[in-house]
Formats: structure tokens, C-alpha cells, sequence
């Protein structure tokens, strides 16, 4: 078992796809904060703020879980 200790456990795909769910899952947030509705009760802090976080976190698990290509 010969592994180098300078392997990164990601390749830079992985790492920039990362940044992107960090980035989407900062705007879901963002967008739940414009909604004008009393406590957040309308469209953007019920439906479309929580959606875009989700799938912030959805890139996040497919940016961890998907194996590094070795070229």
C-alpha cells in the first residue's frame, strides 16, 4: 500500500463545485431576507429562498460524493 501524503483527497473540480453550492446556499439565505411579508411570510422567504438553499446543498453533497478523475 504505497499512498502519497501530498494527494489531496479532491481534485479541483470537486473543490470549485464547493464553492458553488457554498455560494448558492448563501443566496437561498439572501433571498429569504428580501422577502417584505411580515416574519418572512410570503413568496420568497416560504418558496423560493428555501428552494435555492436546498439545492445548494444538494450541489454540495454531489461536490463531495463525486469521485475525482484521475487524467
Amino acid at each position: 500500500m504505497s499512498t502519497s501524503k501530498n494527494e489531496l483527497p479532491f481534485s479541483s473540480s470537486n473543490y470549485v463545485m464547493m464553492l458553488v453550492g457554498i455560494a448558492v446556499i448563501l443566496a437561498g439565505f439572501l433571498i429569504m431576507t428580501f422577502d417584505s411579508e411580515e416574519f418572512g411570510f410570503g413568496f420568497l422567504g416560504l418558496t423560493l429562498g428555501p428552494i435555492v438553499a436546498v439545492a445548494g446543498f444538494i450541489i454540495e453533497f454531489w461536490a463531495i460524493l463525486r469521485k475525482p478523475t484521475n487524467s
